[in-house]
C-alpha cells in the first residue's frame, strides 16, 4: 500500500488487498474493488476514543477503504503533503490530518496548561509508528521550519500543523504582536518549541 501525490491537492492510495484510513468525506473518486466503512475516531479505539473526543474537542472522524484499486482523496481544495514516519511520533492538529497508512496508531494526548480554558494547544493528536501520513494545509503548501537547541521556535497556534523530533512544547502568553495587528480579544498565546526537530506550519490561519 502506498500514498502518492497525484497533484498538489489530491493524494492517491494504491491498495493491493490492503486498507487505508482517511478523513470521513475526503474520498473524491476510486477505481477497482474497494469497500468503505467507518473507522471511528482518531483518539484510540471504541468507546474510549469517543469519550476523549467529547472531553477534549480533539478527534477525527475516520473511514476505512479496503480492497484492491486506487482511491483518490482531497478536502476543501486544500494543499496536501505526504510525510513518511519511521517509528516516529508526529504531533498534529487533528483537522489537518487526511490519510494514514501503514502501521500507525493515533491518540489524543494532554499538551499542558496555559492558564485558560479555550483554544487550540491544550490537547494534541499524535500519530506513532511506521507509515505515511497525508496532511492538508490552507493558503499554500506546508512550510517546514527547523528547530535546534540554539534556536527555539515560536509559532501562532492557528498556523501550526504538525511537529516531529525531540521537541518539547510550552505556551508563551506574553504575546504583544496580536494586539499590534488588532487581534487582541481574549487571551493571546503562542506555542514555543524547544529541542531538535521540525515544525510545520500553514500560510493561512484557521
Amino acid at each position: 500500500m502506498q500514498l502518492v501525490q497525484r497533484s498538489k491537492r489530491v493524494v492517491e492510495a494504491r491498495l493491493n488487498n490492503t486498507a487505508v484510513r482517511a478523513l470521513s468525506g475526503s474520498m473524491v473518486a476510486y477505481e477497482g474493488q474497494v469497500a468503505f466503512k467507518s473507522a471511528g475516531f482518531g483518539g484510540g479505539d471504541g468507546v474510549l476514543a469517543g469519550l476523549k473526543q467529547r472531553a477534549t474537542g480533539e478527534g477525527l472522524s475516520l473511514m476505512e477503504a479496503s480492497g484492491t484499486g486506487v482511491v483518490y482523496f482531497a478536502h476543501d481544495a486544500a494543499e496536501t503533503t505526504i510525510i513518511e514516519l519511521n517509528n516516529e511520533t508526529l504531533q498534529v492538529e487533528s483537522e489537518q490530518l487526511m490519510v494514514l497508512n501503514g502501521n500507525l496508531q493515533t491518540n489524543v494526548t494532554f499538551a499542558g496548561l496555559r492558564g485558560a480554558s479555550s483554544g487550540q494547544g491544550l490537547f494534541t493528536t499524535t500519530v506513532t509508528g511506521h507509515g505515511q501520513v497525508a496532511l492538508i494545509s490552507n493558503g499554500g503548501p506546508l512550510i517546514h521550519l527547523e528547530v535546534s537547541p540554539q534556536y527555539p521556535l515560536v509559532v501562532d497556534p492557528d498556523a501550526f500543523v504538525c511537529a516531529r523530533g525531540q521537541l518539547s512544547q510550552s505556551f508563551v502568553t506574553d504575546v504583544s504582536w496580536r494586539s499590534v495587528i488588532g487581534q487582541g480579544s481574549g487571551e493571546a498565546f503562542s506555542l514555543r518549541w524547544d529541542g531538535t526537530g521540525v515544525v510545520s506550519i500553514q500560510p493561512a490561519e484557521r
